[in-house]
């Protein structure tokens, strides 16, 4: 394969130089719904990626809760994600509220698989549908409501290659810093065993 002069790309066309064309059969899985099959995959996730944009940025933030804490109505046409606490940053929500497309990827620990959905988002404070996702008594302060555009798996590649599960299985590496590591960095004088000791104790009641 000959060099490219410029080694940015910058148009579509020369990206088909690189990479094969995509087999029949990844371009027919996408669907503008959730099926049955799908529903399975979100009935047993515990955890997505959500992405947003907007004219302030872009947002890739994780969601995580029981598994089947998403719900799947409308004939597969609709979910239904509740937001609940975190550290009120809300930068998902705030893109949401200029830009509604929205990208999820769902994740279920031990599946190499994932699903992704993409569609467009509004975000709702009805009391009625918080009540839904209530747990151990405590609702999500909002629900975020996606319109499913396009729906299908993902094949297993980059999960098989990076053998997440199986390096997750052995516990937290020791070499990963922790929220208290990032905070000493970020304000000189903070003791990081003690910042992580008092989130430890303070999460439970925060979930």
């Amino acid at each position: 394969m000959e060099a490219l002069e410029n080694p940015t790309l910058t148009a579509a066309e020369e990206l088909t130089t690189l990479y094969a064309r995509p087999l029949d059969r990844v371009l027919r899985k996408e669907i503008d719904h959730v099926d049955a099959v799908g529903r399975a995959f979100i009935a047993a996730s515990p955890f997505l990626v959500l992405a947003t944009g907007s004219s302030q940025g872009l947002d890739c933030s994780p969601k995580g809760d029981r598994p089947g804490f998403v719900l799947v109505e409308d004939g597969g046409r609709t979910l239904l994600i509740p937001d609940r606490r975190g550290n009120n940053r809300i930068d998902s929500l705030k893109n949401l509220v200029e830009d509604p497309r929205i990208g999820l990827i769902f994740l279920v620990p031990g599946a190499n698989e994932t699903y992704r959905v993409n569609g467009r988002a509004r975000i709702s404070a009805d009391p009625a549908l918080k009540r839904r996702f209530a747990v151990d008594g405590k609702e999500p302060t909002t629900v975020i409501v996606v319109a499913v555009e396009q729906a299908f798996q993902h094949c297993p590649k980059a999960l098989v290659r990076s053998d997440l599960w199986k390096a997750g299985s052995a516990g937290r590496p020791k070499d990963v810093p922790t929220l208290g590591d990032f905070a000493a960095a970020r304000t000189p004088g903070t003791d990081s065993a003690v910042y992580d000791a008092d989130y430890a104790r303070r999460m439970p009641s925060e979930l």
